[in-house]
Parts: structure tokens; sequence; C-alpha cells
């Protein structure tokens, strides 16, 4: 089984503005051919895909796309987005309902946010081949969203707390892994700049993993950041950005990121392959010339957290093996 993670995808602003004359697969460029090579495709989706509603007052930045714009995670075969962030409900409550019909119309499995937080904290479930692959999503921003027992929000839970609602996150990853043979734990956490991985998301992430995660996939920074396994398991602790239409910083690099190809093997993973990619022109490409500047950059900061790295430039990506993952 071969999985794709993307990173942060925001089809908003002039990326939707873009989108009303462009075709679908647009936004994708050409790592639309290592998409169609996975079995399951994984994005987190940083805007509400919604024709309504009224920006959220006292936010800064309101990301909201058209809900035809769904076509477009249709041309990457996006199978499972995380709602878990810090942008669902720019446009209020109303925006926020009106696009789960657009996703469940489509087949796209969500998880993270929902009209309760039986729903927000709910897994989704995709069957390959016969492999139960199960998918959670939470997120440390944004508590004022936060979803109750009858009001709709995002699955909340501060990584730094340390109370009921990390212990609530890890027994939800118990019982998940108990029904499948899979699984993926998405979380949104920390703030938007800084390459280096937080000790608070390092601890919660080997956490994580002894619950029963097979791969910690982590965004919200705009910029990546390394690479870390614990017990055989990888844990993405920032996947970047993977389209959007932002000013990109000249140290930060936010333009700059990877897509994220898993390979797994009898439930367990082998392989992780990045491939350097660079966001031009509201579109994500495999990087050119810079791809080994951008890799190598990966590998300081995957080696800072004790994760060896090999460049292929046959391949053009950035291999780590995992090895057989411990029981």
């Amino acid at each position: 089984m071969r999985i794709a993670f993307l990173g942060d995808v925001m089809l908003g602003r002039l990326v939707n503005h873009h989108l009303a004359t462009a075709a679908p697969a647009y936004p994708w460029g050409d790592t639309l051919g290592l998409l169609r090579q996975a079995d399951v495709r994984i994005a987190n989706l940083e805007c509400v895909l919604a024709s309504g509603g009224a920006p959220e007052p006292g936010k800064v930045f309101h990301f909201r796309s058209d809900p035809k714009n769904v076509a477009s995670l249709l041309a990457a075969g996006i199978d499972v987005v995380s709602l878990a962030n810090n942008h669902v409900l720019d446009f209020g409550e109303d925006a926020f309902r009106e696009m789960f019909p657009v996703l469940d119309g489509h087949g796209i499995l969500h998880a993270g946010a929902g009209p309760d937080l039986d729903a927000a904290r709910r897994p989704a479930v995709r069957r390959v081949a016969g492999t139960a692959v199960g998918f959670l999503a939470f997120t440390d921003n944004q508590p004022d969203w936060e979803a109750g027992a009858a009001t709709p929000g995002i699955y909340y839970v501060p990584v730094d707390d340390g109370g009921p609602r990390v212990a609530a996150l890890l027994e939800q990853v118990r019982q998940t892994k108990a029904r499948v043979q899979f699984l993926i734990l998405s979380a949104h956490w920390g703030g938007n700049w800084g390459s280096d991985a937080p000790a608070g998301h390092q601890d919660l992430a080997r956490d994580l993993i002894d619950a029963g995660a097979d791969v910690v996939f982590g965004h919200s920074p705009h910029v990546f950041r390394g690479v870390g396994i614990h017990r055989n398991r990888p844990v993405i602790f920032s996947a970047g950005d993977f389209v959007d239409d932002y000013a990109v910083d000249p140290v930060e690099r936010n333009d700059e990121s990877f897509l994220f190809i898993l390979d797994v093997e009898a439930n367990a993973p082998r392989m992780l392959r990045l491939y350097p990619t660079v966001i031009t022109g509201f579109q994500a490409r495999l990087a050119g010339r810079e791809a080994s500047g951008i890799a190598a950059r990966m590998q300081r900061l995957s080696g800072q957290l004790g994760t060896a790295s090999t460049w292929n430039p046959a391949g053009r990506c950035l291999e780590i093996p995992l090895g057989r993952a411990c029981p």
C-alpha cells in the first residue's frame, strides 16, 4: 500500500479566483503523476468549501473556496482531508455546515471537525485491498472553535496541557487502532513559523505512537520541519504548505515543501520518500534545480532528530527507510 501526504492545501482567495477559469487539476501541477501512484491520498484542507457565510470577526485571514472546487480535490484523487485547523470556520457555522455535504457527496472522507464533538472526534476509515486504514485528526489551534456536545467545531487538543483532552485523544487512538490495521494521526499543531520540532510535539508524538498510531502527520507551520522516527513509525512534524497564494518569506521559504509518499507492507511502514516541491503561480510543482538544496535542509533537520536519510538523485527524492515496525 502506498499513501501520499500533502501539507496545507489552501484553495481560497487568489487560488479560488484562478480556479474560476483554470482547469480543476491546475493546483497540482506536475505532482499529479506521483499522486496517481498512491493508493490513498491525504491532505489538510486549509479552507472552507462554501459559497455563503460571513467572515469571522476578529480574524485577519479568511479562507473560503467555491464548492465547485471540490473538483480540484477529485482531480488529485484526494481521498481523506483533515478539517481540524484554524480556517474551517473562517466564514461561520453556516459555511462550515455547507461544506460537509460537498465532501460527502463526492466520497471524500474527513475527520477533525463536525456538527458536535462526537463527530469531530470520529475517525475516518478507508479500506484499501482489504486493509482498514484509520484517520484521526486534531488541532491545538483556535480553542474558541472547540466542538461541544451539541455545538459544531473542531477537535481541539492543547498539546502542552497534558490534561484530560490529551488523555482522551490517546484513548481514542487506542480504541481506533483496535478497529483498523493501519492508523494515521493528523496533528495541526503549533505556530506558523520555525523549523525546529517543539519538545512538546516530540513527546506527544511518541505517546501517540505508543498508543497505536502508525504515522503522525503534522502540519500548521508554513514551513516544513524534520521527520522523526519512533518504534520505526514516522513522525512528520510539519509537512509545510503544499498549495496556497501566500507571500513568500525569503528566509523561511514557505513556498518549499515535499510530497510525502509512504510505502506500507504487511500493515507496517517500510519507506518514506520525500519529493521536493515548490509553490509557483498558485500551483504545486516538483522542484527543479533547487530540489537537492530543499532536500539537504530536510536532511539536516531530520538528522537533528536522529533520523538518517539519503538523497536519491535518480528518483529525485529523499529516502527514509523505516525497517520492520516493532509490535
